[in-house]
């Protein structure tokens, strides 16, 4: 018996009995990590992957640098050149040599971070693109900021985002960038309409990366509040007429930011020629002058043949510094107005000694606490009974310019 005792013991388990030695080219396998050749067979993988995305990013650099190129080229023959534009554009070398140190930083987080997501497309032409910032460390369906990026309706770009999706990220807010047709690659109907098909993009769409349809904002700054104006109030008029074949709705839209934005072009010719954006141009840009009224949506929202639009547009908040020189502070003190003559909910912050590029550009790469910035968050979070008041609170930024850089940039800026 005990001789019986002592053989089981030796045995191996049953599973182990039934189970067969594996074979040579099994063990191999399971050994294939521990092998320097195989070690090596997945390093030059891994090295051909990243190289073929390394020259897809190259490609497609290439791609919209040859189209940019060949746009500035086509655009100076518009334009001319002649002594304000000579001035404008040194002007321009020297403010972004001077904000150079906070550019490069925001350029290394827009190229290598894994929180953004690069040209997703949302359209058939060439500038349908968006950039999406998706917050890091987060669980659940987040806020969603559609932003319209400015440039003048001729220099606009997704990129130029970068700063805001990166401060709105860190707060939890997903930021989709939409890229659309610049002068003169469109006019400001394409612009219009690649605006509304990248907002009808993220509406349909932006649960798939984690943003929530049910809370998605709308942001413009400068051509991009005006671009992004104009595409709301032609969709509330679309709503209410028959025969809307549309894939959104205003009524998708939390509410609306527009920060420095320009809402009457009647007003604006004289202004911008001044400036340098001559008559001629800006017409060119917005369809003749016959065009101005239906590009204007303070215009629009006064004629008494909408009136019925203005009741389905969204909560509207408008921001604007009182310095402002290239868009005057007074077009959204006169939008105001008009919206609340029609009875819309519309509110307006007025930034004291602000210009055209403080609330973008230097308060944001000037660290520390953000007015502006803490008006769109405080909005976006408070009717959301999920966001506890930690939540709200927002981060303090550090600084990417150093002072004296940032005022001397204010001195020669040409905006």
């Amino acid at each position: 018996m005990e001789a019986e005792l002592r053989a089981r013991a030796a045995a191996p388990p049953a599973k182990e009995r039934d189970t067969p030695p594996p074979s040579p080219a099994a063990a191999a396998e399971d050994d294939a990590p521990l092998l320097p050749g195989v070690r090596r067979r997945a390093m030059r993988e891994r090295f051909a992957q990243r190289s073929d995305s390394f020259r897809r990013e190259v490609g497609r650099a290439a791609a919209e640098t040859f189209l940019l190129t060949r746009l500035t080229l086509t655009l100076l023959r518009y334009l001319g050149i002649g002594y304000r534009w000579v001035r404008q554009f040194l002007a321009l070398c020297c403010y972004a040599l001077l904000l150079m140190p906070g550019f490069i930083q925001v350029l290394y987080y827009y190229f290598f971070s894994r929180q953004v997501h690069r040209s997703v497309v949302y359209g058939e032409q060439p500038r349908n693109r968006l950039d999406l910032y998706i917050p890091a460390g987060t669980t659940g369906l987040k806020p969603v900021v559609a932003f319209v990026t400015g440039g003048a309706w001729i220099i606009g770009y997704k990129g130029w985002g970068a700063l805001l999706g990166r401060r709105l990220a860190e707060r939890g807010v997903l930021v989709a960038c939409i890229d659309y047709r610049n002068f003169p690659q469109g006019t400001i109907g394409d612009m219009v309409e690649d605006v509304s098909q990248g907002i009808s993009f993220v509406c349909n769409n932006i649960a798939r990366y984690g943003g929530d349809p049910e809370r998605i904002y709308l942001v413009g700054q400068s051509a991009g509040a005006h671009i992004a104006a104009c595409t709301l109030v032609n969709q509330a008029i679309k709503e209410c007429g028959e025969g809307d074949t549309s894939n959104w709705s205003v009524g998708q839209l939390k509410a609306y930011f527009g920060i420095s934005g320009g809402y009457n072009l009647l007003n604006l010719v004289d202004h911008f020629h001044r400036r340098g954006l001559y008559r001629s141009v800006f017409l060119s840009i917005m369809e003749g002058q016959e065009s101005l009224r239906k590009f204007s949506p303070q215009v629009l929202v006064k004629d008494a043949a909408v009136r019925s639009a203005v009741p389905l547009l969204p909560h509207i908040i408008l921001l604007h510094g009182t310095s402002d020189c290239s868009m005057p502070c007074a077009e959204s003190e006169a939008f105001l107005d008009a919206l609340q003559q029609r009875g819309a909910k519309v509110d307006l912050f007025l930034y004291e000694g602000k210009t055209h590029t403080d609330l973008f550009l230097q308060d944001p790469l000037r660290g520390g606490r953000d007015k502006m910035l803490e008006e769109i968050v405080a909005t976006i979070h408070k009717d959301d009974p999920s966001e506890s008041t930690q939540d709200l609170a927002v981060p303090v930024a550090r600084r990417l310019v150093p002072e004296f850089m940032l005022m001397l940039a204010g001195r020669v800026s040409p905006f």
